[in-house]
């Protein structure tokens, strides 16, 4: 059985991502067959110590072989060292890049179908 395709990026600029299906948000969390915003009060994320392994966890659930994680448009968002260790400790591959980055090898990996999903910060 086969992932469902993750949704592409149409758009990226400061602070708007637009996303196919899902319309127009600042930050998203992508996965093979949809996505939502990123709420970061949910895990109370920060941009030190970064992204929580609250924040991946659902990408996980929705069939991820791929993670794309997003630094922010000038690389301000951090991902928490237990965050790391989490994905390494479960065998998982991840991409850590600037936002622009992220969102091209995203959509490259999804344009191969590639089970990917992602975390997108849009601005700093």
């Amino acid at each position: 059985m086969t992932a469902p395709d993750s949704p592409a990026i149409k758009h990226l600029s400061w602070g708007v991502m637009e996303v196919s299906g899902l319309g127009k948000g600042k930050d998203v969390k992508l996965w093979p067959g949809g996505g939502r915003p990123w709420d970061w009060r949910e895990t109370n994320t920060e941009h030190v110590p970064g992204i929580q392994v609250g924040d991946i966890v659902e990408l996980i659930d929705h069939g991820a072989s791929v993670i794309v994680l997003s630094r922010g448009m000038q690389l301000v968002l951090q991902t928490a060292p237990e965050t790391i260790a989490w994905l390494e400790k479960h065998g998982m591959k991840y991409h850590s890049l600037e936002t622009r980055e992220a969102a091209k090898l995203y959509n490259e990996l999804a344009g191969q179908g590639v089970a990917v999903a992602g975390l997108f910060h849009s601005t700093c």
